[in-house]
């Protein structure tokens, strides 16, 4: 797992932190429970979510993409000013 700064134009400010974690999940390793309890299973891929190291994150994943590359482009898009 690799944390990312949603904007990349605070990657150079000391007290910013990145706040996008992207992941692989594999075959046998899908599903997954949302806030409600309920389990999904969206199939092998890299997914996102918008949390900051050690924390928890903020919502259920996003995705699943072809590539990690993919994955981070839509976490970023429209996030830099």
């Amino acid at each position: 797992m690799a944390y990312h700064y949603s904007d990349t134009t605070r990657e150079s400010e000391p007290t910013a932190l990145p706040d996008v974690e992207v992941f692989y999940r594999g075959p046998g390793e899908t599903t997954w429970t949302d806030d409600d309890g309920e389990q999904h299973d969206d199939g092998p891929g890299w997914y996102y979510w918008f949390c900051f190291p050690g924390c928890l994150p903020g919502g259920d994943p996003v995705g699943p993409f072809e590539r990690e590359a993919d994955a981070l482009a839509d976490a970023r898009e429209g996030m830099e000013s």
